[in-house]
């Protein structure tokens, strides 16, 4: 059972209650028998009346009992469905006494429904329900290993093989091609097909059906991929290798012969054509797989598999991270980059971090900062922390007659309100 809503009784106590309120029901049904067995002419319709309305209520007291017992047994049903079960046998028992006219004794059995569990009873319960649902959740994984989502995806898979299969009109032989096309061996070589003895020698081999395998072939179970000295090998498609995976699941889904498969064919395409030979011409052909199926169908990974994919994703992340590498030596740096690095560690050491409050962060000085200094490009402005930005024009004159040179312009700044200069 699920978990329960806290304030509701045990299931125990619901099955007990549900079982004496049936009783307590049949009690009053019988004395409801017995008063229509013993009465007169004068009033025996009204007695037979109750009678019956007496056996209806006991016959849904009875109900809901054995429906309280059948869903106890059901690990999937949840705590309130008993405790709704039990309730509504103890109403239809009390009807059933009030009916017949005896003292409701059966009201007295809804103090036993409204009592609330401990917290340790609480406790109890989630520990025995978590300990039910651990233990059923291995005794499936060592059934069927798998976990539960793939268990899931296997029903799945068999209720589509179900419906899938039988609309495919194969025969067990046509199962055994594909599995032949499946190991690689399969091919085709002078109009004959053969399943190889190894893979790569293309001679020799056990013959496997013509006609099946031109079947599949053209119905698009089956590829050919070339291969030397004029050897097709047969290998099945996507289509086909889902086809097969499903015929596996329910192989009852196959026919016992060609003529029951043919057969089988012929009375479903029957309607689709007027003329006797498209109707044959039709049933010789395999139907393709029906639509949707290669994309419902998802192969279950079974835990072992889970097992090997995680250490062989792991083993990658920690190649990839930078882990060892067998074969490959670990990259070191060159003699410019170690340089550069050193230059980089010397410049970020030299510059300060914070700047005081109030004041502004200056390059550091030259060796030669107590000279005059003199406006050029790219040199550092005296004025704050300003470095001018220089264009120089072309070799020629002004407009108004001045040298080409290097013109400032003073600019005010938009927010600290220094002059800034600029070159053109």
């Amino acid at each position: 059972m699920t978990d329960t809503v806290p304030g509701e009784p045990t299931p125990q106590t619901c099955l007990g209650v549900a079982r004496e309120a049936a009783a307590l029901a049949a009690a009053a049904d019988d004395q409801a028998l017995n008063a229509v067995c013993r009465s007169s002419s004068g009033n025996a319709a009204r007695l037979e009346k109750v009678m019956h309305a007496v056996h209806a209520e006991a016959v849904e007291t009875e109900r809901y009992a054995a429906l309280a017992e059948q869903w106890a047994a059901d690990p999937e049903m949840p705590d309130s469905a008993l405790h709704h079960c039990a309730r509504s046998a103890v109403d239809h028992a009390v009807l059933a006494q009030e009916t017949a006219g005896a003292e409701a004794t059966a009201a007295a059995l809804r103090a036993e429904l409204e009592r609330r569990l401990t917290p340790e009873e609480r406790a109890e319960r989630e520990s025995e329900r978590r300990r039910a649902e651990a233990e059923q959740e291995a005794a499936e994984r060592a059934a069927t290993g798998m976990d539960s989502d793939n268990r899931h995806l296997a029903v799945m898979n068999g209720y589509l093989a179900e419906n899938a299969v039988p609309l495919l009109g194969w025969t067990v032989g046509h199962m055994r091609v594909l599995e032949a096309a499946e190991t690689g061996r399969l091919y085709w070589r002078d109009g004959q097909a053969r399943k190889a003895a190894e893979h790569g020698v293309w001679s020799g081999g056990r013959r496997v059906s013509r006609q099946r395998t031109q079947e599949l072939r053209g119905a698009g179970f089956l590829v050919a991929a070339d291969a030397a000295g004029g050897v097709s090998v047969l290998v099945p498609t996507p289509m086909g290798q889902v086809a097969l995976e499903l015929a596996r699941l329910y192989p009852a889904g196959l026919y016992d012969s060609d003529k029951a498969a043919y057969e089988a064919r012929y009375a479903r395409v029957a309607k689709r054509y007027r003329r006797m030979d498209d109707k044959k011409a039709a049933a010789r052909r395999l139907p393709a797989l029906e639509y949707g199926a290669v994309g419902r169908y998802r192969r279950p990974v079974t835990l072992v598999e889970q097992e090997a994919r995680a250490a062989r994703e792991a083993a990658e992340q920690w190649e990839g991270e930078g882990g060892y590498c067998p074969g490959v030596e670990a990259p070191r740096p060159t003699a410019s980059a170690r340089t550069a690095t050193a230059r980089a560690a010397v410049v970020t050491a030299a510059l300060p971090t914070e700047a005081p409050q109030g004041q502004t962060l200056r390059w550091p000085s030259a060796p030669n900062a107590g000279r005059k200094t003199q406006h050029t490009a790219g040199a550092t402005s005296p004025v704050r922390n300003e470095v001018p930005s220089a264009q120089v024009r072309p070799k020629g004159r002004r407009r108004n007659g001045a040298p080409v040179g290097i013109a400032l312009r003073r600019t005010r700044g938009a927010s600290a309100g220094w002059a800034q200069e600029t070159l053109f």
